[in-house]
């Protein structure tokens, strides 16, 4: 049945006929379904974490979205996407969703969305920020720094001789009479053919407090990607910086990944190493993923992989998608999944 009906079919049983009577412009229903078998298991520590198997989501998504036309250049546009877990349940809208205005100026946006930390800095992941080798696994802070913000206006501004600039703040809804928590980032790419630049700066104010003081933290991060015909190189760097108090000194966690993406016709061989550490203290990991894809079209691809973790002294690096285990463990594991677009 024509994806278009369909979404008109969804759309018609939520609102008015006479808001629906208004819409001239295509509403579009789209998602993705993508699930892995896993073998996992975690070492260390108090209690380890036996080998056992799991079906793990990776992201999946239901989506909604449309635009229309207001003249002069400018457009309304509005998406609502929902998880929904194959092996599992969602709640409606938890994705990115939002409504907004765009013209030539670019784009301004309300809603819950990706940040521009996230949005630069996973575009390098080989493994597409999913599965157990996923950047967050030890990178952007073990993903504190990858985040979709509730409460967000964001602007977008057009690409111009390749460079694309993103703003965000997340209102101080949670305001009281001793802290206001309130967070902001901004970015900047440059994209020219092969070559992906990045650099992304993210605030999280008031996020802790210890006794009377408000703590807070902030991230610098890197991302760069080039392809050499079938080959593709990335790599990704970010501090990212605490407050301390009294006895808690501030802290500065420091972390990189280093990618690869090769592919032989429609099959792909991966790899990813990450590693992470706190300065002044004797904590570090390493994760290290490697795998194989099969493209079957653009849409549908067979994915396998093994992800090995290693932690030091209390450091809660893990996998990056379903953590397994608790802080200072060492996870392990191999996955096969597929993935369809729609």
């Amino acid at each position: 049945m024509n994806k278009k009906l369909i979404a008109l079919a969804v759309v018609g049983a939520c609102v008015a006929p006479e808001a629906m009577a208004q819409t001239a412009n295509p509403v579009t229903l789209y998602g993705r379904i993508y699930a892995t078998f896993e073998s996992v298991e975690a070492k260390g520590g108090a209690t380890p974490v036996s080998r056992r198997n799991r079906v793990g989501d990776q992201a999946s998504y239901l989506g909604v979205r449309g635009t229309e036309d207001l003249g002069g250049g400018l457009k309304a546009f509005f998406q609502l996407e929902t998880g929904f877990p194959p092996d599992n349940t969602g709640v409606f809208a938890n994705r990115n969703s939002a409504v907004g205005l765009q013209g030539g100026f670019g784009s301004i946006l309300l809603g819950r969305w990706d940040t521009p930390m996230k949005v630069t800095q996973t575009a390098v992941d080989p493994w597409g920020d999913l599965t157990n080798g996923d950047i967050t696994g030890a990178a952007l802070d073990q993903g504190n720094f990858s985040r979709r913000e509730n409460n967000s206006v964001q602007y977008w501004s057009p690409t111009m001789a390749g460079f694309a600039v993103r703003l965000m703040y997340v209102a101080n809804e949670g305001k009281t009479a001793t802290a206001n928590p309130e967070n902001y980032g901004a970015s900047l790419t440059y994209s020219a053919g092969p070559l992906y630049v990045a650099y992304a700066y993210e605030k999280h104010k008031d996020v802790a407090s210890v006794g009377t003081t408000n703590l807070s933290e902030e991230g610098n991060a890197i991302a760069a990607s080039y392809k050499f015909g079938d080959v593709k190189l990335s790599a990704q760097y970010g501090e990212y910086k605490r407050d301390g108090s009294g006895a808690t000194r501030e802290t500065k966690d420091q972390s990189y990944m280093l990618g690869l993406e090769w592919a032989f016709g429609k099959n792909v061989l991966l790899a990813s190493w990450q590693h992470a550490e706190v300065d002044g203290t004797t904590g570090e990991c390493d994760m290290g993923s490697i795998g194989y894809r099969y493209d079957f079209t653009r849409r549908t691809f067979f994915i396998a992989s093994y992800t090995k973790v290693e932690n030091d002294n209390g450091m809660n690096c893990n996998f990056g998608t379903n953590a397994i285990g608790a802080a200072g463990q060492n996870p392990e594991g191999i996955g096969f999944g597929v993935r369809h677009l729609f």
